[in-house]
């Protein structure tokens, strides 16, 4: 009897056995079966690459299989030109799947899946145009960064993997750099004020002490409180790895790039906008197309801005007339206004800095609690603000957002830059917040990340146009809705998205119309009455991220256009909580298929209405 039951077992076993290996292999290796297994397979080939990426998302760190956490990934151009075959080879096959018999759910994947493969293949040819050591975030900053933001520090594992991981900085700068002088062979290189910021950061970098180094130091201070595993001995041992791995490792591959920088300074030429690259006029032009996500050509785009900025800045003369400014010149006028005592923080830097940052709290807590009128979705991941991290605050832009993780382990992050408090003005402190924060990238990517019911890519893919476009529909949002008490906020909203008008003016002009980082700095300066050192970093991001600028006001107008639209034809019907439902609740979109889908709701709240009146 128990031979035959374990004969029987058997056999269940081998077919339970060949089962899997039908659905495994063309899993893996071939076809799968269904377009679910093609879109998990799709991921999960790209992730096992990217084990930065993974740690970024938290999904497996601290599991059995966290296998990635002591490796950083492979930067080799010969990477770049394998991934851009997989694009081929996924998009090949994710037309090979019947559209036919889809939900509408089911086909939104499809399509969107398809114009991001669609987007990446068209940019082959420019796969080697982008300027991986810039000023701005570039490998130099990035890197150090990550180790002291992302790489999870909680247990004895952990904290090998920190070690491990630094001993690799060596690999991944020569294979960034390969890249690096692959691009210059191709006449790609950017411009001599760019590769000297560059320079001065590293140099900067490998001139600190080991003990000194951000990485060592951060890594001291995670772990000088016991973590879970890691005895005081190891401990030691550890720091003492990781200061050999600084000066053996980190610090001369740091001195393999700068002498690479120094060398290109003395070819690199004064141009600025990408018009002076082979093919440049065409590497613009997709840039737009990718960033926008819309077929705009940089000349519409420019008049557009010129267009939003005189609309703007008549707004903004209205009430700082009423309150008893003269503001014919109004970019002058402004920046009187921002340099106000009244407007800044007094005390000690390191006092003003704190005052910053509890001020950023209290207007965060503050739109989570008005916010609950607008929206019946919100986020489950908690939301922090913190210091952009001291030794990437020069080249840094005034604020960025970190999402959360997915494992729950790390909450969405505001990074406030605070290299000088006199930067912060409090009239733009609650458009900021409202950006980057609440409802704005925290909502947005925080909801994305929590969807259900949708393939995983869905949670995790960017559109630029989608998410830039929220962030700056969040600052308008909120000015409609009485978030800002006073009229100087008031001010401060209309000058952020004055300054988003701006970009789109002169982001097109640099790159298309061949001014010099000079000009547009005068005309942003002119026309906002920003500081030229704000102004002047923000020009620099745009000369080393051409086109990225333009996404947040297109983003912007085209879902004000769709709630416009909405409210129009629904009418009383319409409810601006489910309009956000519909934004956010399908993850990020380009935006011809978020105007598809916006439709179809507002198709679907006229069929409600007429069944319930005929029922």
């Amino acid at each position: 009897m128990a031979r035959n039951v374990r004969r029987w077992f058997g056999r269940v076993l081998l077919v339970l056995l060949a089962v899997a290996a039908i659905w495994l292999v063309p899993t893996i290796w071939f076809r799968p079966w269904q377009i679910d297994a093609f879109y998990a397979r799709v991921f999960l080939r790209f992730a096992v690459k990217e084990p930065m990426m993974l740690t970024m998302l938290g999904i497996f760190n601290g599991t059995p299989i966290s296998y990635y956490q002591d490796d950083l990934g492979d930067f080799s151009p010969a990477k770049t030109q394998a991934d851009a075959k997989m694009v081929d080879e996924n998009l090949a096959m994710l037309r090979s799947y019947s559209r036919k018999g889809m939900t509408l759910k089911e086909r939104l994947s499809a399509e969107v899946l398809d114009y991001f493969l669609e987007d990446q293949q068209r940019g082959k040819p420019f796969m080697f145009y982008d300027y991986p050591l810039n000023q701005l975030r570039g490998f130099q900053s990035q890197l150090p960064e990550f180790m002291t933001t992302l790489q999870p520090l909680k247990t004895a594992e952990d904290a090998r993997n920190y070690v491990k991981r630094t001993r690799k900085f060596g690999v991944a700068v020569d294979q960034l750099l390969a890249g690096v002088e692959l691009r210059e062979k191709q006449g790609v290189m950017p411009p001599r004020w760019v590769l000297e910021k560059v320079l001065t950061q590293v140099n900067e970098f490998k001139a600190l002490e080991p003990k000194a180094n951000p990485l060592y130091l951060h890594f001291a201070d995670s772990t000088k409180n016991e973590l879970k595993g890691l005895k005081a001995e190891e401990r030691t041992k550890l720091l003492g790895e990781l200061e050999s791995a600084i000066r053996e490792v980190v610090d001369p591959a740091w001195g393999r790039m700068s002498a690479v920088v120094e060398r290109q300074i003395k070819t690199a030429t004064d141009d600025d906008g990408v018009w002076k690259l082979p093919k440049g006029d065409a590497y613009y032009d997709y840039c737009l197309r990718t960033f926008t996500t819309s077929d705009l050509p940089a000349d519409s785009i420019h008049q557009i801005g010129m267009g939003e900025v005189a609309r703007i800045q008549t707004q903004m003369r209205d009430i700082l007339h009423r309150q008893g400014y003269d503001a014919r010149e109004l970019g002058a006028t402004v920046k009187r206004m921002r340099d106000e005592p009244r407007f800044h923080f007094g005390g000690t830097v390191a006092a003003a800095r704190e005052s910053i940052l509890a001020g950023y709290q209290a207007i965060l807590d503050d739109a989570n609690r008005r916010v609950a009128d607008l929206f019946d979705v919100r986020p489950k991941a908690k939301l922090e603000v913190h210091r952009v991290p001291e030794f990437n605050e020069k080249g840094s832009p005034g604020a960025y957002y970190n999402p959360a993780a997915f494992d729950g382990s790390r909450g969405g992050v505001f990074f406030a830059n605070l290299r000088d408090p006199n930067e912060t003005s409090r009239p733009d402190m609650r458009t900021l917040a409202y950006h980057e924060g609440i409802p704005g990238h925290h909502f947005q990517l925080s909801i994305q990340q929590e969807l259900k019911g949708v393939p995983f890519f869905r949670k995790v893919l960017p559109f630029t146009a989608y998410a830039e476009g929220w962030g700056l529909y969040a600052e308008r949002l909120a000015l409609e809705n009485g978030f800002q008490p006073t009229p100087y906020d008031s001010i401060g909203a209309l000058q952020a998205e004055l300054f988003r008008a701006v970009r789109l003016v002169v982001d097109t002009g640099i790159h298309r119309k061949h001014w010099t980082r000079g000009s547009a700095i005068k005309w942003m300066v002119s026309n906002t009455g920003m500081d030229s050192s704000e102004v002047a970093t923000e020009i620099e991001r745009y000369i080393v991220n051409p086109g990225q600028a333009c996404a947040y006001k297109v983003g912007q107008l085209e879902i004000l256009a769709l709630r416009a639209h909405a409210r129009e034809v629904l009418g009383d019907r319409f409810d601006i909580r489910k309009f956000h439902n519909v934004v956010l609740t399908n993850g990020s979109l380009p935006l011809t298929l978020l105007a598809k889908v916006v439709h179809e709701w507002i198709d679907e709240e006229q069929k409600g209405v007429a069944q319930k009146a005929n029922g």
